[in-house]
């Protein structure tokens, strides 16, 4: 097993509830001190004590176990509005709020995402010709399609 998937178990360990999730564990070890980067997510967001809390706890556990053997920076966070959704469980999550989808050819798309189906994502469209009146249409996207996918924030 390679020490991004040891961290990764021990960080599931330590979160409070099953609403919790893991997003991503990274090791940037390219800075002058090693950085460990590690973004968890809830069905209901994250709070700043819940980030504390794995911090305290991931830190000891690398440390009893010595998995780090230099010095480095820990650094526990959520996602945030501008992290692309890289699960299922971010897609259902952000049900019912406008979402700008990245395709691995390259063509973009925007809309309201409807719902997370088991390997697709279904979205509302409007679509705009010239000289004609706007229609909106439900577009279905498989999951293996996306590059990328990131929540639009509304500032309305």
């Amino acid at each position: 097993m390679n020490l991004r998937s040891t961290i990764e178990e021990i960080v599931e360990k330590h979160l409070p509830d099953q609403e919790h999730f893991v997003v991503e564990v990274q090791l940037i070890e390219n800075a002058s001190k090693p950085q460990l980067k590690i973004l968890i997510d809830a069905d209901q967001g994250v709070s700043i004590e819940t980030c504390a809390f794995i911090s305290r706890q991931v830190g000891e556990e690398i440390e009893a176990k010595e998995l780090l053997s230099d010095a480095y920076v820990l650094e526990v966070s959520s996602p945030g509005v501008d992290y692309p959704l890289n699960s299922k469980r971010q897609y259902l999550k952000n049900v019912g709020r406008k979402l700008k989808v990245t395709l691995i050819d390259g063509r973009e798309t925007e809309g309201q995402l409807l719902s997370v189906g088991p390997s697709d994502i279904k979205l509302k469209v409007v679509k705009k010709e010239k000289g004609k009146k706007a229609t909106e249409e439900e577009l279905e996207i498989t999951l293996e399609e996306i590059k990328k996918s990131i929540v639009l924030v509304s500032f309305k």
